[in-house]
């Protein structure tokens, strides 16, 4: 094999399909990235029994050919490479990489033990990359990290006509976002669990990339696929049922405050600074005011006051401060609104663009309220 292909591309190109490789494979060969040049392009794939990704890119191809190379090394060398044309060459059981006056040799893998890779399951349909992109990174704060509760670490996706929805909790808080599709048939109705950090990477690398095909199995393979940019990828689902959790978002709520997003953000970094670990920040809402404040009086102390506008009655509540900046940073409107039914109870969070106007539901964020000493 040997082709010719340029420095930028090729880097961009192995470090995408290079994200899908174990750093703990469960067999040599699937720490490798499998490089096929034909017809005038080098087809990269990388693949771990459970996530796979494969892509095209434009090179001069003088021999078509495989080979099986280490990718996270491959990654590392392309990063490092001068700007300019590179030249890979296979002898034997070596491949060469030249670019200008540097020159690697690497060993290749044996390419027949490597595992045939899934195929893009059944387009479902068509979504913005970047709405899709925006609604992952709102939703996938609230999927738990705990690797002992694996259906924690997924996000529920529920697909009904041209609506999308996406949910995760980690028990400790629920985040919800809406968005719209394109369905390939009227009348979808469907959901999958999907791993929050294949999304994760899904919006990061798909996201910018214009329209968004879904993918979902309907067979036993439990597949998941993403397509943009001439880049696929798939995924084992989770295995196991989701929590009903959509009933958890209160019907009514007497009480709703409203703040400005980004000085609510600020003042609880600022508040929280003498919180210690695990210990919340107060939220005090009356007429006019939002009073913030951590600590103890035997330790440090902090407190801060916002302009607010309070609807109901007066009320004070507490919030882990991870989980509230976290929830209010995805938040992109002026104001957000809080929703009460009471102290004891989970608060919901959601988008405003003025102090007047309706709360925007297309996400919400549901958030336990931490108690209070009477």
């Amino acid at each position: 094999m040997k082709f010719r292909v340029e420095r930028d591309v090729l880097t961009e190109a192995v470090s995408w399909a290079a994200r899908s490789l174990s750093p703990r494979p469960p067999v040599p060969v699937l720490a490798g990235l499998l490089l096929k040049a034909h017809d005038g392009v080098v087809s990269l794939s990388s693949f771990d029994y459970e996530t796979s990704a494969r892509l095209e890119i434009p090179a001069e191809i003088s021999d078509e050919g495989t080979i099986l190379v280490s990718g996270r090394l491959l990654a590392d060398i392309c990063r490092s490479l001068p700007n300019a044309p590179v030249d890979v060459e296979t002898d034997g059981t070596k491949v060469t990489l030249s670019c200008r006056r540097s020159s690697f040799h690497l060993a290749t893998m044996p390419e027949a033990e490597y595992p045939a890779l899934p195929g893009l399951p059944a387009i479902l349909g068509t979504v913005p990359g970047d709405s899709f992109a925006k609604g992952v990174a709102q939703v996938i704060i609230a999927a738990s990290k705990d690797d002992t509760l694996p259906i924690l670490t997924g996000v529920r996706m529920e697909i009904e006509n041209e609506l999308i929805t996406l949910l995760a909790t980690d028990r400790y808080r629920l985040a919800m976002r809406e968005i719209q599709w394109q369905p390939a048939n009227p009348g979808t109705s469907t959901s999958a669990l999907v791993k929050a950090k294949t999304l994760s990477e899904v919006a990061k690398t798909l996201g910018g990339s214009g329209e968004l095909n879904l993918a979902l199995a309907d067979d036993d393979s439990r597949l998941v696929g993403f397509e943009s940019g001439g880049r696929t990828t798939t995924s084992l689902l989770v295995d196991g049922d989701y929590p009903k959790i959509r009933s958890l978002f209160p019907e009514s709520t007497p009480i709703h405050a409203v703040v400005s997003t980004q000085e609510l953000v600020e003042a609880v970094r600022r508040v929280s600074l003498v919180a210690e670990r695990n210990t919340p920040v107060r939220l005090a809402f009356t007429e006019g005011l939002v009073t913030l404040d951590a600590g103890t009086g035997e330790d440090a102390q902090a407190s801060e006051e916002l302009e607010a506008q309070l609807t109901g009655e007066p009320i004070t509540v507490a919030f882990n401060p991870h989980y509230l900046i976290e929830g209010l940073a995805v938040i992109e409107t002026p104001f957000v609104r809080f929703s009460f039914t009471s102290a004891p109870k989970p608060a919901m969070i959601t988008a405003q663009r003025d102090l007047e106007g309706e709360d925007e539901d297309d996400y919400r964020y549901l958030v336990m309220p931490v108690r209070l000493p009477n």
